[in-house]
């Protein structure tokens, strides 16, 4: 039996492992590359240490990848080269993960504006978005679209999961026109998440992240099947996760909210024909 590539192993602490490794072997070795790489840009932007070694830490996976698409692979990047070379992925694209991840880096985000939380969203998951419908295969509009929709519909989705893991970082993602139209005033992460209108806040971020879940099952239904597959898992865990969040509600204390194993067995296997 082969032994697991670093990239898989990571790939298994995945949420997403399960729809990625019911791929074929070429497309599922180029996913967990994928996933290693945001995973390990995504450790740098929350790691506890300075900012100034976070962003040169990142300024390095510059680095790394422009000498990769100059031919000049790092011994640790040879299988992430040949997923590029594969399904033909497109440079910027990493670039803007990194990009996201030096926001979080920059400063600590707190309560930004609609535009800039839109681009947080476009950079750390519609570009990974749009790395994958490149791996699964997808035709460029509907992919293109796919990844728009289903990477803020997950990304929003991991925001309101997250509240009390992202305030604990000193980060709010909520946006402030969200955050003044319930009638907070205050950004402060912990005050914010202990207030009785926190609910309200978050009713418009849940009626987005609804509506974009929606747009990419439109989509979806529009593609193959067995294109859509991993996607298709990934967007039924996620919407579960939602109607769980909803159920629950956002006020303190809030207890996290996690799918059952059994549950996303049973997601996988309803997609897997």
């Amino acid at each position: 039996m082969n032994k697991p590539t670093q990239a898989a192993e990571r790939a298994s602490r995945s949420s997403f492992y399960n729809g990625m490794r019911i791929l074929p072997r070429t497309q599922r070795d180029a996913m967990f590359e994928i996933y290693s790489f945001c995973r390990a840009v995504d450790d740098i932007a929350d790691d506890p240490g300075p900012r100034d070694e976070r962003s040169a830490a990142l300024e390095r996976w510059r680095s790394d990848l422009a000498a990769l698409y100059g031919g000049l692979a790092q011994p640790q990047l040879l299988g992430l080269a040949e997923a590029i070379r594969n399904f033909d992925l497109a440079h910027g694209d990493f670039l803007a993960v990194i990009a996201g991840m030096e926001m979080d880096v920059a400063s600590d985000i707190r309560a930004p504006d609609a535009a800039t939380l839109d681009l947080y969203c476009d950079r750390v998951a519609c570009a990974v978005g749009r790395l994958s419908v490149r791996v699964f295969g997808l035709e460029r509009d509907k992919g293109l679209a796919l990844a728009h929709h289903l990477g803020r519909a997950l990304q929003l989705t991991n925001i309101l999961r997250d509240l009390d893991e992202d305030a604990a970082l000193g980060r709010l993602y909520l946006p402030r026109e969200a955050l003044r139209d319930a009638g907070i005033i205050d950004t402060d992460p912990a005050a914010v998440l202990a207030s009785p209108l926190l609910g309200e806040a978050c009713k418009p971020i849940v009626e987005r992240a609804k509506a974009e879940f929606d747009q990419a099952a439109t989509i979806m239904a529009q593609c193959t099947r067995r294109a859509v597959r991993a996607p298709r898992i990934m967007a039924e865990a996620y919407r579960l996760i939602l109607d769980q969040l909803i159920a629950r509600g956002f006020a303190p204390p809030r207890q996290p909210v996690h799918l059952p194993r059994a549950k996303i067995l049973l997601i996988v296997l309803r997609n897997l024909f």
